[in-house]
């Protein structure tokens, strides 16, 4: 499990996790925010008129409202990313991290309203009425080449059958597997419901809402997205003003460090500006998904004949995502400290390794050390010798644990709830052996989803707060999965044919019962790179398709003024589109 885990962060590091991924990921939202004119600015409160159905006609072709087809959207992109995402963000780029991710909705904004209105423009009504969009449908018909012989070469045919696969794989990557895994997580560290349980019931409640489709999807996350926002957007008010005098220290810490890099504080290790900018775009895209292709989706069975009309309605996903719910998570956890303060915790192993000598991060030339060796610039050599344990206490003095990127302190070993005695074997890398049956527990620094369900327990709600994230995260998180269920039965209706959606749905649900109790590093590293198979080549494709986009705007604000002669539209948009 191991070697997959290490051969998924190699792979990753070429792919999302280097830098010409940024440079494209962020390249093409700032392009578009200037070649548009700054769209997420200049239309947004126009796209807020056009979510609450001011315009809309209940006549038009579509499954769903604007409303519904965000709330579709939104339950999709809400989810871990937004709790534990940030969580571990900050944990490996500290504060840094948190600003990028910000960067990286506010240019998504404009990548999102793109890559939504053109995949509307393309979708298809399929022979029972239904409604089938995505990138995969504009890439088809719009990206393939003629040459000047005449001949017909199918680039964008292929570009969307990976794009369809890529969606299927990120389907488990990003929709099933970390979202339940996180729910099962969390429910056993709250409430200690053995995660088998969590999964089990979970997935069958999965199985009813998903079979319906995407009207039933709608229906449920019309209601569930805005009420489960409501209840964690207070929760994590509550908490930031129960520490209102670190409020602006925490915003000065983000915006300070921004282009600076974190250094080190309390067991934080501090972390380089190329990491803190890599792991803030890598959190933030998987936060809201822009540029991703899975918004445009959902999207299409929105009830518009403009496809702009849906594009203006995908500028809001990103801002709410992570401009308010994400940041506000950020300074839950800065406000708070819980990020950089060590706490009591059962350790993962894939989280753990032993180095060889003796290291104590209060030491200067120490902390430079471990910092070098958790950010992989120049490693400590692991400890492989066997361990010895003498009534859950380590006896080897000439050896140092890490865990989550601090040292670890206080740790204990036990098997079965008893103090182990006796030897344990690493590995080459410094982890102890799976088949050890030994569990380790101490204080350490936190990620993911249980530093947030900590930090959120600092505050005036105590131990209540803990609990609003273990509820928010498990409705997130479930909804997550209910919306990517459906963003792969139509990849895999684009690929197979609707006849097959079943088989998807029945596989999607054991695979979501079984990552209940699957190793959540090993989750979280496959999702990084099925999110990058989708970006690259929906990036691409709507990026070729940049003048058309501008004439669909164009198009669209024409008709808006003969269609709605008495609304406003302002001077900027009058002029730049020759309305008069």
């Amino acid at each position: 499990m191991q070697q997959i885990n290490d051969f998924l962060i190699a792979l990753d590091g070429y792919i999302g996790g280097h830098e010409w991924f940024i440079v494209l990921l962020i390249g093409v939202g700032a392009f578009f925010t200037l070649y548009l004119g700054f769209p997420q600015i200049r239309y947004f409160r126009h796209s807020i008129r056009v979510l609450t159905g001011k315009y809309s006609d209940k006549k038009e072709i579509g499954d769903t409202s604007h409303f519904q087809a965000l709330s579709t959207v939104l339950s999709g992109t809400v989810g871990t990313g937004n709790i534990a995402g940030v969580a571990l963000a900050i944990h490996l780029g500290g504060p840094a991290a948190l600003f990028w991710m910000m960067v990286t909705a506010a240019v998504g904004m404009s990548t999102k309203f793109v890559e939504v209105a053109i995949s509307h423009k393309y979708r298809d009504i399929l022979p029972d009425g239904s409604i089938a969009g995505g990138p995969m449908y504009f890439m088809r018909k719009r990206l393939n080449i003629k040459t000047s012989s005449g001949k017909l070469i199918k680039t964008g045919v292929f570009m969307g059958g990976f794009f369809a696969i890529a969606t299927v794989l990120s389907t488990f990557g990003t929709g099933s597997l970390p979202q339940i895994n996180a729910i099962s997580g969390s429910m056993e560290t709250t409430f200690n419901i053995n995660p088998v349980v969590t999964g089990a019931v979970l997935a069958v409640i999965l199985g009813m809402v998903i079979i319906g489709g995407i009207k039933r999807i709608a229906k449920v996350t019309s209601i569930l997205v805005p009420f489960m926002a409501a209840v964690y957007i207070f929760g994590a008010l509550v908490v930031i003003f129960s520490n209102v005098g670190n409020i602006i220290p925490s915003f000065i810490s983000i915006f300070h460090t921004a282009f600076t890099g974190s250094a080190a504080a309390g067991g934080f290790l501090g972390a380089s500006l190329a990491f803190a900018i890599n792991r803030g775009v890598a959190r933030g895209l998987f936060s809201n998904e822009a540029g991703q292709g899975s918004a445009p989706i959902g999207l299409a069975s929105a009830k518009t004949k403009q496809p702009v009309a849906a594009g203006m309605v995908g500028i809001l996903a990103p801002f709410i995502d992570t401009i308010c719910i994400c940041t506000l998570t950020g300074l839950v956890l800065l406000s708070t400290g819980a990020w950089k303060e060590k706490h009591e915790t059962i350790f993962q192993v894939t989280d753990m390794e032993f180095v060889q000598g003796m290291y104590d991060e209060a030491n200067e030339a120490d902390n430079k050390a471990l910092a070098r060796h958790v950010r992989g610039y120049e490693s400590i050599p692991f400890y492989t010798e066997p361990l010895n344990i003498e009534n859950g206490f380590l006896v080897n003095d000439d050896v140092t644990l890490i865990h989550s990127r601090s040292v670890a302190e206080e740790f204990f070993f036990t098997v079965d709830g008893e103090p182990f005695t006796g030897e344990l074997l690493l590995d080459r890398s410094g982890k102890i052996q799976r088949t050890s049956g030994v569990t380790v527990a101490g204080r350490s620094l936190l990620h993911s989803a249980p530093l947030t369900t900590v930090a959120f327990g600092m505050g005036a709600l105590g131990r209540s707060g803990s609990y609003i994230v273990s509820i928010g995260l498990l409705m997130f998180a479930f909804s997550t999965a209910i919306a990517w269920s459906y963003y792969g039965d139509r990849a895999i209706t684009y690929l197979v044919g609707q006849k097959y959606v079943i088989y998807y749905r029945l596989l999607y649900t054991v695979a979501f019962f079984f990552a209940a109790f699957t190793d959540t590093t090993i989750i979280w590293s496959l999702s990084y790179i099925t999110i990058a198979l989708m970006t690259v080549p929906n990036l691409i494709g709507v990026f070729l398709l940049r003048k058309e986009v501008k004439v669909s705007m164009r198009e669209y604000w024409d008709d808006f003024r003969k269609e709605w002669p008495n609304e406003k539209i302002s001077k900027v948009v009058t002029k730049r589109y020759n309305l008069d």
